[in-house]
């Protein structure tokens, strides 16, 4: 009988082996996007159990226990931690074949050399012995980074955040880089007037200058830009449902946010109007200083509105959407390499439909200046499973050069999804090991070792400059 998650566990051919034991299983993690609070790493916070780690904040383990009829009181609601955790416990037999079943028993393996199968029956068993290591020492969140050999983590953080938790793990000289990363969807925010308004006025405070009209605006977030760019930022990120690129003069982007600031409703075409004149400005800085801008497209977010006004966003109320997104990205990209003012950019999209879209874009926008200047990035969210970054490695590796790819990341909230690191190392080590053996690739183990390599490090260290 084959066990479950063994050395071997996705590699399927002895090529593959060889590429990932030799090569991947031991190179350091460079995590370049994630959710991971850094007061709690300037904190170097221990939990106080597994489900305080494990279930709090995680949509994913919640959409999947909502799916199997655990009322929201177990989820979000006012359970005791032990009474969430049995019944996440519960559910987890049913995530056959959901990514999320192999990740909880990786998890489980990686940080707390626990090899049972999660269910009602062991629950208690592992919730606690996994509970007892997490009030040691060595189970803190920043020894929890060391255990997986993460070496960079880029937060994501609001222009208007005053990074102090930064400044204070920078201050206290670990070995650990955690830098922030710019992340200004709600100044831009246009459908949400009220909450636009109010962000301005947070930033007024914070840039400590007036914001009159539409250039003090610009001169007051380019204030904090630089303000992250002197606390180590190096790498802007934008959550978007799709490029905007809509044509516009600096004399109607002006009348818009004077409405703004009046509170009057804006018409369709002016919310996407100031929305392209804000990202456009954002690249033009990100440009200047040499960042990395990212961008993620195609949520379609807070689709359940009756929970959504209950729980609050990123509760698990999102799907993927179904956007048109080539015509504008290539007019958004266009315009700024007219001016060769576009930066190292990485494109990330939701829906599978735009994979080949988004592999073929970043193409017309490599200009031989930098080895993979433009990206196709790592399968994101829904895609985040085996079949998604199958089909992203192999879009890229048709119409691109995957040998140049910066790799995977975590996209997570929590300190325990590093995992997911080898999930992808060891799904590229079999694809390339695949067509080794199937003699399409010739059995040059030097070679593609250094390939593997660098995709899941060397590519990430050269093009972040971290």
């Amino acid at each position: 009988m084959k066990k479950f998650i063994d050395e071997n566990f996705l590699l399927n051919n002895k090529t593959a082996e060889v590429l990932y034991h030799q090569y991947a299983k031991d190179m350091p993690i460079i995590d370049y996007h994630c959710h991971l609070p850094p007061d709690q790493i300037a904190e170097d916070r221990n939990f106080e159990n597994l489900t305080q780690v494990w279930l709090y904040g995680d949509h994913y383990k919640w959409r999947a226990m909502r799916a199997n009829g655990i009322p929201e009181e177990y989820i979000t609601g006012n359970k005791s931690d032990w009474e969430k955790f049995e019944k996440w416990a519960e559910t987890v037999p049913y995530t056959l074949r959901n990514p999320l079943y192999h990740w909880t028993h990786l998890e489980l393996q990686r940080y707390f050399d626990v090899y049972d199968i999660l269910s009602p029956a062991t629950a208690r068993k592992i919730y606690d012995e996994c509970t007892a290591k997490l009030q040691t020492p060595e189970y803190s969140v920043r020894n929890l980074l060391r255990k997986m050999k993460v070496v960079v983590v880029a937060t994501t953080d609001d222009p208007i955040d005053n990074l102090a938790y930064h400044q204070q793990i920078k201050a206290e000289g670990i070995d650990l880089k955690i830098l922030p990363a710019f992340r200004p969807d709600k100044a831009m925010h246009a459908d949400d007037l009220p909450a636009l308004v109010s962000y301005i006025c947070k930033l007024e405070e914070v840039a400590a200058m007036p914001v009159t009209d539409f250039n003090s605006y610009l001169a007051a977030l380019k204030s904090r830009h630089d303000y992250f760019a002197v606390n180590g930022c190096l790498v802007s990120d934008h959550g978007l449902e799709q490029m905007y690129a809509e044509n516009y003069t600096d004399e109607e982007v002006e009348q818009i946010f004077l409405k703004i600031m009046a509170a009057q409703p804006l018409s369709a075409s002016e919310i996407l109007q100031f929305k392209s004149a804000m990202l456009y400005h954002f690249a033009v800085w990100d440009h200047e200083k040499g960042w990395v801008q990212q961008y993620h497209l195609g949520a379609l977010r807070n689709n359940n509105s009756r929970l959504l006004q209950s729980l609050g966003p990123d509760t698990g109320w999102d799907s993927i959407g179904d956007f048109q997104q080539g015509p504008m990205l290539s007019k958004f990209f266009n315009r700024l390499d007219s001016s060769d003012q576009l930066t190292k950019t990485i494109l990330y999209n939701l829906n599978p439909a735009d994979n080949e879209l988004m592999a073929t874009m970043i193409g017309n926008y490599n200009d031989g200046s930098i080895a993979g200047k433009m990206q196709y990035g790592s399968s994101w969210w829904f895609l985040d499973q085996k079949d998604g970054m199958i089909r992203q490695m192999n879009a890229l590796s048709n119409m691109g050069l995957l040998s140049k790819f910066v790799g995977m990341l975590t996209d997570s909230r929590s300190f325990l999804s590093f995992p997911r690191h080898e999930y992808f190392r060891r799904l590229l080590c079999n694809l390339l090991g695949e067509d080794v053996e199937n003699g399409e690739l010739p059995e040059d183990i030097e070679w593609l070792g250094k390939v593997v390599k660098d995709i899941c490090f060397n590519n990430a260290k050269e093009y972040f400059k971290f």
